[in-house]
């Protein structure tokens, strides 16, 4: 079994929000009889390490001795039979249960902040039928990436295309349950275009199947009722995944724009043709300037495709004339450095240590909108006291608009990381909001940004807290995120 990559040395075990209430008598006992061959863990450090992600304000906690919550009890089942029958025990002891697998979430969505039990879905990590003729693959929600196109690759010469940055740390569970992003989106899609079929466990222990057949018209797509809800509605115990044939072949492309608008018109031009290389990434001045070929005042375009010779072809010849007409062609050996790097997390650590405040935020916008966005949220971003940098690359490209990745960093006095934290989000997703861009991407909300949902939704707002109610009325499952009202507490953060 595969287990979670720790995202920076723990120094201790306390709860920032304060310490978790304990357990109903006899309801560890009960768990245990239901995980007989797994852990369930009552070892404080065990528990603690189970109890936080990869957030970065955590990081910093975590060297302060801290974890934001820390769980009563961790269970690791390893089917879903075990998975229903530990959701149907803390369902009837109104105990809150946390489901996380990977943990490398950014926006403390497998934090249990309202204590309770962690359940660890690791131990689901089987790879099952695979239909090779329909492209379709069974996978158990506690599968690493690497493992699941290793097996793939090999033994039936597919791939499902999902590269995130997380590849190496995320499960396919988290994948769905975030609705996440990989690289390769515009040539693959993002999960939730991948997603052929769910088994999913509700909170008072039934077992569902939603999906399972392409294009089907049987109501609303449940599929999407649990994508994206991140364990607040269900907990994903299995997926069955569209698969593509392992690319034959691979092209590589860079250019350089005077502007960051032209670089935005670059690639609007490109997917609007109908082309759709794997991978557009365009960065802005400053981030092209750190290692990306810039020089501090043009901006980077790297593009990489795959699939089909003549395909690729295509594609390729429709971005060469588009940018000859915008831009500059760079060294193509760009991309490659750029492949070599891609899942290197080693600076967020660094700087942590160093004590920066350092965060992304991802977000998506019309084409129409990507400039005012950009404009409104870096400068609400190097607005706020300490504030160093306040940087962009474009990363994932739709017909009607695109993804934007913000970075920023700041350098507050020790006493001030949280609250600089805090301002930071504040200012740049309320100047995303206002100027016309999404809430999130593909990170999640968590907990993170969910004082921010309920102004993202507007009055479809009540529609996702009434469907919590009706899925899940004792508020059991992850409690504390997406916004959603919650009993258990106070644990409420900021």
């Amino acid at each position: 079994m595969t287990r979670p990559v720790p995202p920076i040395e723990l120094t201790g075990t306390a709860s920032r929000f304060g310490e978790p209430e304990p357990l109903p008598d006899g309801l560890a006992r009960e768990i245990a009889a239901i995980c007989p061959t797994v852990d369930v863990e009552h070892d404080p450090v065990a528990v603690a390490e189970a109890s936080r992600d990869w957030w970065p304000l955590a990081l910093h906690w975590s060297l302060a001795g801290e974890v934001p919550q820390r769980a009563a009890l961790v269970a690791r089942p390893e089917t879903t039979e075990q998975v229903a029958g530990v959701l149907r025990a803390c369902d009837a002891a109104r105990v809150p249960v946390t489901p996380a697998a990977g943990r490398s979430g950014v926006c403390g969505g497998s934090v249990p902040v309202c204590g309770g039990v962690v359940l660890d879905l690791t131990g689901l990590d089987r790879i099952g039928a695979v239909d090779a003729t329909s492209g379709v693959v069974e996978v158990g929600a506690g599968v690493y990436g690497p493992d699941l196109e290793r097996v793939i690759n090999t033994h039936h010469g597919l791939t499902v295309g999902h590269f995130p940055q997380s590849f190496e740390l995320a499960t396919v569970g988290g994948w769905v349950a975030c609705r996440g992003a990989g690289q390769y989106s515009t040539r693959y899609g993002k999960i939730e275009d991948m997603v052929v079929g769910l088994e999913v466990v509700l909170a008072d222990g039934r077992v569902i199947r939603t999906g399972g057949a392409p294009a089907a018209a049987v109501g609303p797509d449940l599929n999407q009722v649990f994508i994206g809800a991140e364990g607040t509605l269900g907990v994903i115990t299995r997926v069955w995944l569209r698969a593509h044939p392992v690319a034959p072949e691979q092209r590589r492309a860079a250019y350089t724009f005077g502007n960051l608008a032209d670089g935005f018109e670059a690639c609007r031009r490109i997917v609007r043709t109908g082309a759709t290389p794997a991978v557009l990434r365009l960065y802005d001045a400053v981030e092209s300037a750190r290692g990306r070929g810039g020089d501090g005042t043009r901006c980077t375009l790297l593009v990489l495709d795959e699939g089909d010779a003549a395909i690729v072809d295509a594609a390729m010849s429709v971005v060469h004339d588009v940018c000859g007409s915008l831009g500059d062609r760079a060294d193509d050996r760009l991309v490659a450095e750029w492949l070599e790097h891609r899942n290197d997390t080693s600076a967020l650590q660094a700087l942590t240590r160093k004590g920066f405040v350092v965060d992304t935020m991802e977000i998506a916008a019309p084409w129409s909108r990507l400039d005012a966005v950009y404009e409104a949220a870096t400068s609400a971003l190097l607005a706020v006291p300490h504030t160093r940098v306040a940087s962009c690359h474009l990363s994932h490209s739709y017909l009607d608009g695109a993804c934007l990745y913000f970075t920023f960093a700041s350098t507050p006095p020790p006493g001030e990381i949280e609250s600089t934290y805090i301002a930071c989000w504040d200012a740049g997703q309320r100047a995303v909001l206002a100027s016309g861009g999404n809430l999130s991407h593909h990170h999640g909300v968590g907990l993170n940004r969910a004082r921010f949902v309920a102004e993202a939704l507007g009055p479809a707002f009540e529609v996702l807290v009434a469907m919590k109610r009706a899925l899940d009325p004792n508020g059991v499952l992850n409690p504390g995120k997406l916004g959603i009202p919650t009993d258990f507490g106070p644990r409420s953060w900021p």
